[in-house]
């Protein structure tokens, strides 16, 4: 697809990278069950990307006395879990290729910044990576405020960009700031419902990801 790699490809995460979808999920489902409120796995499946308060406004908008402790409850039962999640097949792989066309890497995720750099020390591949930022240092998805952040850190237009994640709040995130984006399928959102935010392409694998560069 492109005649010249982007000088800048920043990742999501969660869904994108890494394949913690369904860990999250259950997580989720625990730390409601704990406090005995009713969540389904789609709806819990619906918020990550977002930061873990803005995910508990939105799932447990009746129980604001709550948040933190079944934010918690969440923590306790995911973090042991972590290091269960693996990347997906071929990201590596991607992120050398990557590297080596000279394109620099970058992360913008919902995580907190722990939760990230944990899960990056566990992956082995936080040296791909320039600059990254999460939801608990700068604005949760899909306000743009990461991105922004990231592009002033490297110095790279958001022209000259490419955002790649597998929910609406990527997409929407650098369709606030004209960058062109590229969803994956193989997360949380369908490839129609990530259509609206008019991507570069939406891709359902790895594979067909590593293509498009």
């Amino acid at each position: 697809m492109f005649v010249q790699p982007p000088k800048l490809v920043i990742f999501d995460w969660d869904g994108t990278l890494m394949d913690s979808v369904g860990q999250i999920v259950e997580s989720l489902l625990a730390a409601a069950a704990q406090y005995e409120i009713d969540l389904t796995a789609d709806t819990a499946a619906n918020i990550i990307g977002l930061g873990l308060p803005e995910a508990m406004a939105v799932l447990f908008p009746q129980h604001p006395h709550l948040h933190n402790d079944i934010q918690a409850a969440y923590a306790a039962h995911y973090v042991p879990r972590s290091q269960q999640t693996r990347l997906f097949d071929g990201v590596e792989a991607l992120l050398q290729q990557l590297q080596q066309q000279g394109v620099l890497l970058a992360v913008a995720t919902g995580k907190s910044r722990a939760g990230l750099d944990r899960v990056l020390a566990d992956s082995g591949i936080a040296d791909y990576f320039s600059v990254t930022r999460c939801a608990s240092e700068t604005r949760s998805k899909p306000h743009p405020q990461m991105l922004q952040e990231i592009l002033e850190v490297t110095g790279v237009a958001a022209v000259d960009a490419v955002m790649v994640g597998d929910t609406s709040y990527d997409l929407e995130m650098a369709q606030r700031i004209a960058m062109p984006r590229i969803g994956v399928s193989y997360g949380v959102h369908s490839a129609e419902y990530l259509q609206q935010y008019q991507p570069l392409a939406v891709v359902r694998d790895i594979a067909g990801l590593s293509g498009l560069f």
